[in-house]
């Protein structure tokens, strides 16, 4: 089985966070480095503020299956870091995914539908 391509070195983190290019809405704060490669990475940050570990952890499982699902929409060669804002815990799986679509697009990352 193959491994999640998930960022999880805090360098990693702090490298992409530098760069500054961030585009927001009310769930989520989104951070892209573009890198060449033929593989997207992505790295989920959530805080405490969200909610307790299961919570938490549930927000990851989602925002990794959104990922999954709509890795074809997106181009490939990026590094992108979603943080999560604590309105999201509230919000279900389609509002997620249509948050991340919505920031995506405005990172022109999402691929046109053909």
């Amino acid at each position: 089985m193959k491994r999640f391509p998930s960022i999880k070195k805090n360098i990693d983190f702090q490298r992409i966070y530098r760069q500054k290019k961030s585009y927001a809405n009310r769930l989520f704060v989104m951070y892209v480095e573009e890198t060449g490669e033929e593989e997207n990475h992505i790295g989920i940050s959530v805080s405490k503020k969200v909610g307790n570990s299961v919570v938490r952890h549930r927000m990851c499982r989602q925002i990794r299956e959104i990922f999954r699902l709509n890795k074809h929409r997106i181009q490939t060669g990026l590094n992108i870091i979603l943080v999560v804002r604590p309105t999201a815990k509230h919000s279900d799986y389609h509002e997620l995914e249509s948050a991340f679509l919505h920031l995506c697009g405005l990172h022109n990352i999402k691929l046109e539908s053909k």
